[in-house]
């Protein structure tokens, strides 16, 4: 409810344009990370096409099982791998973008570091992650309970990238660029190796 409230995005249109961000072409590959329900990977699979190759990956057995479940009957083609963003399971130079939907911040740890140190191993030269996350949003009330959540994801890294995520990804990639989305309650990181 709170992502719905915070990004103002009922009807998706948040992940159609992160994927405009990654400019994929047809036959590419792409891999969306923490995939979770795969709310993201409908629109990865509009941009690589039938040639392409989309690949949908989370720790949860679970989350895969409802992406699965959303997408396989529409979508026959989307691979789901259940493994952690900390030790993909890719050859380096494999995919043409990658892609994080609102649960970058939910990694704890050094799993964050060590996931894009992965994501910098994996994909190809000059591609881009690309990470879309909440931006700390101007509304004391719905500021209040940005916090409430970062706070009860658990995650101290959430709290200790908050507002420095541009020096974190710069340490991995060569070039970090920020956008806000269209509605303003998300930002979008876009790292190109």
């Amino acid at each position: 409810a709170f992502i719905a409230l915070h990004s103002r995005d009922q009807s998706g249109e948040l992940r159609k344009f992160l994927v405009q961000q990654a400019k994929l072409n047809p036959g590419d590959i792409a891999l969306d990370i923490c995939t979770g329900t795969g709310s993201v990977l409908s629109n990865l699979h509009e941009h690589v096409g039938a040639e392409g190759l989309v690949v949908g990956l989370d720790f949860s057995h679970g989350m895969l099982r409802a992406a699965r479940d959303r997408w396989e009957h529409k979508f026959p083609q989307i691979s789901y791998i259940e493994a952690d963003v900390a030790h993909l399971p890719f050859g380096d130079n494999s995919f043409e973008g990658v892609t994080c939907s609102h649960a970058f911040y939910e990694l704890k740890g050094d799993t964050q570091d060590r996931a894009l140190r992965e994501i910098g191993r994996i994909l190809k030269k000059a591609k881009s992650f690309l990470m879309m996350e909440h931006d700390v949003p101007d509304n004391p009330v719905i500021k209040f309970l940005f916090y409430l959540r970062i706070f009860f994801m658990g995650s101290g890294k959430a709290m200790e990238i908050l507002g420095r995520e541009q020096f974190v990804f710069q340490k991995y990639f060569a070039q970090v660029k920020r956008i806000r989305t269209p509605s303003g309650g998300s930002k979008i990181f876009i790292c190109r190796k």
